[in-house]
């Protein structure tokens, strides 16, 4: 496979990228809380919400929030074939996100560094994470470990 996303190099502190947008469907949130067990009243009962909570409907699972917004900065092809591993993230909900809010991440290099290991890198990242009104719902710093572009070859 040859890798079409970005290397290590390619990722320099203060750039940024924004991802494509995507609806929370309530698909979507019976899959994510049925298949995980997120049984919790908030994110199933309605009337629960409506008369327990400050919330008019019921709220999606903060985690289900990151896996779309991980899931829009796969798709928008950054990491394709460049991604080695995931190594942490420090995540902070801001925002409730609702059944048919719709996404979009955007994603600044904060930093980068060298590893012993000359084919890859560590980048540190600040996802972004709006809803349609540009609220900001979500914010996560992340750190992953990028391939290095491959060592130029020498012309005979």
């Amino acid at each position: 496979m040859t890798p079409h996303g970005l290397c290590f190099e390619d990722f320099l502190p203060g750039r940024k990228h924004a991802t494509d947008r995507r609806t929370i469907t309530e698909a979507d949130h019976v899959n994510f809380t049925t298949a995980f067990g997120f049984f919790e009243p908030l994110f199933m009962d309605a009337a629960y919400v409506q008369t327990q909570t400050p919330y008019k409907a019921r709220i999606v699972p903060g985690t289900l929030t990151f896996s779309v917004a991980e899931g829009l900065t796969i798709l928008s092809g950054i990491l394709h074939g460049t991604g080695i591993a995931f190594l942490g993230v420090e995540l902070t909900v801001l925002k409730p996100v609702f059944i048919g809010d719709t996404l979009h991440v955007e994603i600044e290099v904060t930093e980068r560094r060298e590893t012993r290991k000359p084919a890859q890198g560590i980048v540190t990242f600040v996802h972004h994470v709006y809803n349609q009104d540009q609220a900001k719902v979500m914010e996560y710093t992340i750190r992953r470990m990028i391939r290095r572009k491959a060592p130029s070859t020498p012309a005979p």
